[in-house]
């Protein structure tokens, strides 16, 4: 039974959904006015992976994840270039699906815009006036924080001491330094739509509301973003839901860690700052970045950890993965009909199932499910040498596409470039060489197995040297072969 950490509560809470079999669940998404960089990358692989698991366990989900497409930085964005805020939010959204699409985050059920939930957020915002918990400043409306008393129950903070410790010359018509704005008058340049209070836009907090209660209701299962968003901005989406409806908002809320560059947090002011498209464009680096390579790094360390991004540890992600593929090669070769290993596989395979199950139900836990993967790519090696039919290789190859899928991993037919052994061949160094026939590699190969039987080792590794510099990498299996491959 899955359990989730939840912000709410403190807890690592069972999760159980309000409807049997359903599961509703909003994650707060990107504001387009640039590039996504990592951060944006972890928090959508995140939830894209709780997704995937929960409709592996068998629920239906509804999932909204909103674009914030009015805002300062759209606007100081828009003015800095001289166009429209819609040719701004335009370019980053289409931006901001091609970086999921080579990341292999898939599309929410619905992805609303914050423009396109006028009426909502209006709506919602009047019944807060008549219920007391808003007042209104000229043109524009604030939140009075004081009228709702559960507030700081998500970020365990106290009112008292926020409202002590608030700067007061922000704004000194708002009659309490912590209230917020749920409707800013139009100023001149900006975009601005009719209200009862006069042409304006909605507040940041306010959108998130008004699009979860009109795509999942005023009570939902799931809310999730960074933690970077548990004050004030889901603090604040609490008090005015719970304030105009009377009702628990969403019930769990999950939230994944920050994103360190070697050991310091990602900032703008540090030049340590990387959106997901220079990682795959990086010339800098030796090798290009994938997006499984980038996917398996950032699964291997827990959701709700700090995670220090640096090009090594991405790196080192491709060996890891080349392990999984290499065995899928070995399970497409000939092999007999019956195997004595294949028992002991279909036992493997059970544990494995488990073992996976049990990893992810512990609060998502992909480190676990990842090293249980690995552990079962050891186990299938190992029977293969000991003898694996061709029906049970075919079963192993489905095991690890089934549970693969959860993590967006191991599926050679989605990956449009899976990592391989690379080698720099003569032709990357701007040097001429003539490539080697497939009877000349053979040729080598076989010299090179006679010279390690022999013990010359010197000339067994010139060999290698030799076949490397043509851009072929050997691998040597227990049985005493070869394999390789350009």
């Amino acid at each position: 039974m899955l359990h989730l950490h939840n912000t709410l509560t403190g807890n690592k809470d069972r999760f159980e959904p309000l409807v049997p079999g359903r599961v509703r669940m909003y994650v707060c998404g990107v504001t387009v006015y640039d590039y996504c960089h990592i951060g944006h990358a972890r928090s959508a692989l995140v939830f894209d992976v709780l997704r995937r698991y929960l409709e592996y366990s068998g629920f239906v989900v509804e999932f909204a994840k909103n674009f914030t497409d009015v805002d300062d930085k759209i606007i100081k964005r828009a003015h800095e270039q001289g166009v429209g805020c819609d040719h701004i939010t335009d370019k980053y959204i289409q931006a901001y699906y091609e970086d999921m699409e080579k990341l292999g985050v898939g599309r929410a059920t619905v992805e609303p815009r914050a423009t396109e939930h006028i009426v909502d957020i209006v709506g919602l915002v009047e019944k807060l006036l008549k219920k007391g918990m808003a007042y209104r400043v000229d043109g524009d409306v604030y939140f009075q924080v004081d009228r709702y008393p559960g507030y700081g129950r998500l970020s365990k903070r106290n009112l008292d001491d926020l409202q002590a410790g608030a700067r007061v010359d922000v704004d000194q018509r708002k009659r309490q330094p912590m209230d917020f704005a749920l409707w800013k008058s139009s100023k001149p340049g900006e975009p601005s739509w009719d209200s009862p209070w006069g042409p304006g836009r909605p507040g940041w907090h306010i959108e998130c509301s008004a699009m979860a209660m009109r795509h999942l209701g005023e009570t939902f299962d799931i809310h999730g973003g960074g933690m970077d968003l548990i004050f004030p901005h889901h603090e604040n989406e609490i008090a005015q839901s719970c304030g105009a409806t009377g009702k628990e908002f969403a019930r769990y809320w999950v939230h994944n860690g920050f994103v360190q560059i070697n050991q310091e947090k990602m900032s703008k002011s540090l030049d340590n700052f990387f959106t997901i498209r220079e990682i795959f464009s990086a010339s800098e680096w030796p090798e290009s970045i994938t997006g499984e390579m980038l996917r398996y790094f950032l699964l291997t360390t827990h959701y709700r950890s700090p995670l220090d991004f640096s090009d090594q540890s991405v790196r080192e992600s491709k060996g890891a993965l080349n392990g999984f593929y290499d065995l899928f090669e070995r399970l497409n070769e000939p092999a007999p009909n019956r195997g004595t290993a294949d028992g002991s596989m279909r036992v493997v395979m059970t544990r494995t199932r488990e073992a996976f199950a049990e990893a992810m139900d512990d609060d998502l836990n992909t480190p676990n499910a990842v090293a249980v993967l690995q552990k079962l790519r050891g186990e299938s090696n190992k029977a293969i040498e000991s003898g694996l039919s061709s029906k049970m290789r075919h079963a192993v190859r489905q095991e690890f596409r089934a549970l693969g899928a959860v993590l967006g991993l191991l599926q050679p037919d989605s990956w449009q470039f899976k990592p391989q052994f690379q080698s720099v061949s003569p032709d990357e160094r701007g040097e001429k060489t003539t490539p080697l026939s497939e009877a000349d590699i053979a040729g080598k190969i076989a010299a090179r197995l006679e010279a390690k039987k022999a013990k010359n080792y010197s000339l067994a590794d010139q060999l290698r040297a030799e076949l490397a510099s043509h851009g072929i990498t050997i691998e040597d299996r227990p049985d005493g072969t070869s394999r390789w491959k350009r």
